[in-house]
Protein backbone atom coordinates (compact mmCIF):
# COMPACT_ATOMS: atom_id res chain seq x y z
CA UNK A 1 0.00 0.00 0.00
CA UNK A 2 1.47 3.36 -0.74
CA UNK A 3 0.77 6.15 1.62
CA UNK A 4 2.30 8.64 0.23
CA UNK A 5 -0.03 11.56 -1.04
CA UNK A 6 2.29 12.69 -4.12
CA UNK A 7 -0.21 15.02 -5.55
CA UNK A 8 -0.03 17.00 -1.87
CA UNK A 9 3.98 16.81 -2.10
CA UNK A 10 3.72 18.32 -6.10
CA UNK A 11 1.78 20.94 -4.52
CA UNK A 12 4.10 21.89 -1.24
CA UNK A 13 7.30 21.57 -3.72
CA UNK A 14 5.91 23.94 -6.18
CA UNK A 15 4.47 26.89 -4.24
CA UNK A 16 8.35 27.00 -2.57
CA UNK A 17 10.02 26.78 -5.51
CA UNK A 18 7.35 29.74 -6.70
CA UNK A 19 7.57 31.45 -3.44
CA UNK A 20 11.79 31.32 -4.02
CA UNK A 21 11.46 32.63 -7.30
CA UNK A 22 9.70 35.60 -5.81
CA UNK A 23 12.45 35.67 -2.72
CA UNK A 24 15.30 35.68 -5.51
CA UNK A 25 14.04 38.69 -6.73
CA UNK A 26 14.23 40.82 -3.21
CA UNK A 27 17.83 39.05 -2.66
CA UNK A 28 18.87 40.61 -5.14
CA UNK A 29 18.04 43.89 -4.17
CA UNK A 30 19.38 43.22 -0.81
CA UNK A 31 16.14 43.30 0.42
CA UNK A 32 15.18 42.03 4.38
CA UNK A 33 13.45 39.11 3.23
CA UNK A 34 14.73 36.77 0.60
CA UNK A 35 14.48 33.50 -0.73
CA UNK A 36 14.25 31.28 2.65
CA UNK A 37 11.26 33.58 3.97
CA UNK A 38 9.36 33.73 0.55
CA UNK A 39 9.71 30.18 0.61
CA UNK A 40 8.84 29.71 3.62
CA UNK A 41 5.49 31.45 3.29
CA UNK A 42 4.76 29.81 -0.42
CA UNK A 43 4.97 26.38 1.93
CA UNK A 44 3.09 27.38 4.71
CA UNK A 45 0.46 28.97 2.83
CA UNK A 46 -0.15 25.92 0.47
CA UNK A 47 -0.14 23.40 3.29
CA UNK A 48 -2.50 25.64 5.49
CA UNK A 49 -4.84 26.14 2.54
CA UNK A 50 -4.91 22.38 1.73
CA UNK A 51 -5.34 21.32 5.02
CA UNK A 52 -8.56 23.52 5.23
CA UNK A 53 -10.31 22.44 2.27
CA UNK A 54 -9.27 19.15 3.47
CA UNK A 55 -10.72 19.35 6.76
CA UNK A 56 -13.61 22.01 6.20
CA UNK A 57 -14.45 21.39 2.76
CA UNK A 58 -18.10 23.43 3.19
CA UNK A 59 -15.88 26.64 4.93
CA UNK A 60 -12.27 26.58 3.50
CA UNK A 61 -12.66 30.07 3.03
CA UNK A 62 -12.06 30.47 7.36
CA UNK A 63 -8.67 29.47 6.79
CA UNK A 64 -7.66 31.68 3.84
CA UNK A 65 -9.26 34.38 5.82
CA UNK A 66 -6.97 33.62 8.36
CA UNK A 67 -3.86 33.39 6.36
CA UNK A 68 -4.23 37.02 5.17
CA UNK A 69 -4.91 38.15 8.60
CA UNK A 70 -1.24 36.21 9.77
CA UNK A 71 0.96 37.23 6.96
CA UNK A 72 -0.46 40.90 7.77
CA UNK A 73 1.53 40.64 10.71
CA UNK A 74 4.42 39.31 9.54
CA UNK A 75 4.54 42.30 6.81
CA UNK A 76 3.90 45.00 9.39
CA UNK A 77 6.76 43.61 10.76
CA UNK A 78 8.84 44.67 7.59
CA UNK A 79 7.80 47.80 7.50
CA UNK A 80 9.32 50.97 9.08
CA UNK A 81 10.54 54.45 9.07
CA UNK A 82 14.00 55.55 7.89
CA UNK A 83 15.16 58.80 7.53
CA UNK A 84 11.74 59.89 6.92
CA UNK A 85 11.40 57.31 4.50
CA UNK A 86 8.52 54.09 4.51
CA UNK A 87 11.25 51.31 3.24
CA UNK A 88 10.09 47.49 3.08
CA UNK A 89 6.51 47.86 1.82
CA UNK A 90 7.17 46.63 -1.34
CA UNK A 91 8.74 43.57 0.30
CA UNK A 92 5.79 43.09 2.38
CA UNK A 93 3.90 43.21 -0.42
CA UNK A 94 5.48 40.54 -2.43
CA UNK A 95 5.00 38.76 1.02
CA UNK A 96 1.66 39.38 1.01
CA UNK A 97 1.33 38.23 -3.44
CA UNK A 98 3.66 35.04 -2.45
CA UNK A 99 0.71 33.99 0.14
CA UNK A 100 -1.83 34.31 -1.85
CA UNK A 101 0.59 32.15 -4.39
CA UNK A 102 1.23 29.37 -2.15
CA UNK A 103 -2.94 29.17 -0.99
CA UNK A 104 -3.82 28.45 -4.39
CA UNK A 105 -1.25 26.09 -5.48
CA UNK A 106 -2.38 24.45 -1.98
CA UNK A 107 -5.87 24.24 -3.61
CA UNK A 108 -4.58 23.27 -6.61
CA UNK A 109 -5.12 26.04 -9.35
CA UNK A 110 -1.06 25.87 -10.51
CA UNK A 111 -1.81 27.99 -13.79
CA UNK A 112 -3.18 30.81 -11.33
CA UNK A 113 -0.54 30.67 -9.02
CA UNK A 114 2.06 30.26 -11.70
CA UNK A 115 0.92 33.02 -13.36
CA UNK A 116 0.96 35.48 -10.71
CA UNK A 117 4.37 34.43 -9.81
CA UNK A 118 5.23 35.65 -13.24
CA UNK A 119 3.38 38.41 -13.21
CA UNK A 120 4.76 39.38 -9.76
CA UNK A 121 8.07 39.23 -11.23
CA UNK A 122 7.58 41.17 -14.18
CA UNK A 123 6.02 43.91 -11.70
CA UNK A 124 9.14 43.67 -9.40
CA UNK A 125 11.71 43.67 -12.27
CA UNK A 126 10.43 45.88 -14.95
CA UNK A 127 8.42 48.63 -13.03
CA UNK A 128 11.94 49.42 -10.66
CA UNK A 129 13.38 50.43 -13.40
CA UNK A 130 10.83 52.66 -14.66
CA UNK A 131 9.82 53.88 -11.27
CA UNK A 132 13.92 55.02 -11.48
CA UNK A 133 13.46 56.73 -14.97
CA UNK A 134 10.20 58.74 -13.32
CA UNK A 135 12.62 59.69 -10.11
CA UNK A 136 15.18 60.88 -12.42
CA UNK A 137 12.65 63.69 -14.37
Amino acid sequence: MNFINWEIIYRLFLAACLGAFIGAERSFFKKQAGMRTFALVALGAALFAYVGFVLEPNTPTRVLANLVVGIGFLGAGLIFLHEEKVVGLTTAAALWVTTAIGAAIGVGYYVEGIFVTILSLIILWALVYIENLIRKE
